[in-house]
């Protein structure tokens, strides 16, 4: 069961990269963002609250085998992060890209309520402030589509 927690909690192992295990579990989760994208949008939020007690309890049973609060080698939350943040945005390589810099913005920078999140402990912990900064990463691309932004490309 290890071997399973392992491989959920660290993306594919991509956590275990020694360059930024954060911005590499991130990128980890773009081939399941293209696969996601063909789904409707219900059925994408089907994926997130699935994912989510996964990611909970993957995060958790990751901490005790890593012996670690909130491990570096630890991304499943950067991927339910990531895939938040792509929610209801339309395909494109440009919000892709986009969403990605946001999201690891807001995931770096833990603005409030993220930064109380980590508090919680556990495998909730672990995972609700990357969930906050999908929320905002979100929030900002789709203010960004609607202003306009990525017509100036």
């Amino acid at each position: 069961m290890d071997k399973v927690v392992t491989f959920i909690a660290t993306g594919a192992y991509s956590g275990f990269s020694p360059f930024a295990p954060g911005t590499a579990g991130t990128l980890a989760a773009i081939p399941l963002y293209l696969l996601l994208s063909y789904l409707t949008s219900p059925f994408y939020l089907i994926v997130i609250l699935v994912l989510l007690p996964i990611s909970f309890w993957s995060s958790g049973r990751a901490e005790k085998i890593f012996n670690k609060k909130d491990s570096g080698f630890i991304v499943i939350d950067e991927i339910i992060g990531f895939i938040i943040t792509l929610f209801l945005v339309p395909f494109g390589w440009t919000y892709i890209i986009a969403g990605f810099l946001l999201f690891r913005f807001f995931d770096i920078t833990k603005i409030y309520p993220a930064s109380a999140m980590e508090k919680m402990g556990g495998g909730v912990g672990v995972v609700m402030d990357d969930v906050v900064a999908g929320i905002y990463a979100n929030i900002t691309l789709q203010i960004l589509i609607v202003m306009g932004f990525f017509n100036l490309f």
